[in-house]
């Protein structure tokens, strides 16, 4: 069912409607190297094919999966040739390119940059991380999109009519919840939802029905695979939007992501480990209990396993999407650790040194110090920062939670250790 040519193509019409770039870098008889950057099943090597054979063009494809630099070489042989003996152009087309290392992509550059091949490079993943940079400079990145359910439905709907290539001789019809199920399991990609279809019609006509049933669908999907590739950019789009999720205290949106991952085989300590970081990093102090839940939830997932570690995986992430957000303690850390880049190691006021021998006495080793649990509330007129930092802030608690009380508490500890008013109280534990 692979389209014959560009008007046959569904989806994309961001890049192949009439008025788009493409449309008019192939009427100039001018394609040049593109990398196309899309997820499975939306055209990509279709695209490609048609591409070359629209400009005239030779078309060779390379799988970078399994094929290295003998097979490139070859390629430029033959692209070679066919420039010599009647100026035609080659495409090669290498499909997954990021599976390519540095070195066998640095040999496709020297033909790339001489125009005697025009690459077309196919890839899932993001080409900023997996394509060499001067490679990217000589290419044009074009992004493919998901195919929309409408896009999907259009593509089954023509398989199961057409009788050249497709189902139409025999005879089949979808119920309208199997083409819905079909287009669910698809989820975006073409190849997938032609091939539950075919199973789908197998079982149809082996059961004598001259419907596709949902039932039919289903036992043809088994499970769908989920779009996760825990190497990939995926990875990191759904980690990015768990952990957005809960920071913008939506519990439901987390909680589908944290599924999403765990559905798709993820690591469930993977995700535990985030969300230790996410307890301290964005709740902080706002809710002490936090960090400790999330630690537990890493305990009890180690602990029991999957698949009921799901479980725990799910109160410690709505409670973290519910709990009061402060990264105070986290930005008073990265300012923290700027003065500390910026200015080195400034010394230690004496005061603050430890003294265990005579001579660092006598040198002024914890001269003046004062124990502060000899004043009162255990606090005293004393300065703790170098010199040279004077009364630098890190630390500014935000209102939000227990850290509210704890603003409350450092202002009177900051005001007592100038000398100011003595504190009269300590801030209450949480929930408290």
């Amino acid at each position: 069912m692979r389209p014959r040519s560009l008007d046959e193509v569904v989806g994309q019409q961001h890049l192949l409607g009439s008025d788009k770039m493409l449309a008019g870098m192939l009427a100039a008889g001018a394609l040049p190297s593109i990398i196309l950057w899309g997820p499975p099943g939306s055209g990509k090597t279709t695209i490609a094919l048609l591409l070359a054979r629209q400009s005239g063009a030779s078309f060779r494809t390379i799988a970078a999966v399994s094929a290295g630099i003998a097979e490139l070489r070859e390629a430029v042989e033959q692209a070679r040739r066919e420039l010599e003996a009647g100026g035609r152009r080659t495409v090669v087309f290498i499909d997954e390119i990021h599976r390519w290392n540095r070195a066998q992509q640095d040999a496709i550059l020297p033909h790339v940059e001489s125009g005697l091949i025009t690459l077309i490079g196919a890839t899932t993943e993001n080409p900023s991380f997996e394509v060499i940079a001067p490679l990217l400079s000589r290419t044009r990145v074009l992004v493919l999109r998901a195919l929309g359910d409408e896009d999907i439905a259009a593509i089954l709907r023509r398989a199961l009519g057409e009788t050249g290539r497709g189902l139409g001789a025999s005879g089949l019809t979808f119920e309208d919840e199997a083409l819905a199920e079909l287009v669910r399991f698809g989820a975006g990609d073409a190849r997938r939802a032609l091939n539950t279809l075919e199973v789908a019609a197998t079982l149809a006509r082996t059961a004598g029905r001259a419907t596709i049933a949902p039932e039919h669908v289903r036992e043809a999907a088994q499970q769908k695979m989920l779009l996760y590739d825990r190497a990939g950019e995926e990875h990191y789009n759904v980690i990015s939007a768990f952990i957005k999720s809960m920071r913008g205290s939506d519990p439901d949106a987390a909680l589908y992501w944290m599924t999403r991952m765990l559905e798709a085989g993820e690591d469930p300590l993977f995700v535990a480990r985030r969300m230790v970081i996410f307890a301290a990093e964005d709740v902080g102090n706002a809710d002490p209990r936090a960090l400790q839940l999330a630690l537990a939830v890493k305990d009890a997932v180690d602990f029991v396993g999957m698949p009921e570690g799901a479980i725990p995986l799910a109160q410690g992430v709505t409670y973290l999407a519910c709990a009061p957000k402060s990264n105070a303690s986290y930005r008073g850390m990265l300012n923290a650790r700027a003065d500390t880049v910026e200015r080195g190691a400034l010394p230690v006021p004496l005061h603050l040194r430890n003294a265990p021998t005579g001579l660092m006495r006598k040198l002024g080793y914890g001269e003046g110090y004062r124990y502060p649990h000899d004043s009162e509330g255990a606090i005293n007129e004393q300065h703790y920062m170098p010199d040279a930092l004077g009364e630098r802030r890190y630390y500014e608690p935000s209102e939000r939670g227990y850290e509210g009380r704890l603003g409350e508490y450092l202002e009177r500890v900051r005001l007592a250790r100038k000398g100011g008013k003595r504190l009269s109280e300590t801030p209450k534990k949480p929930g408290g």
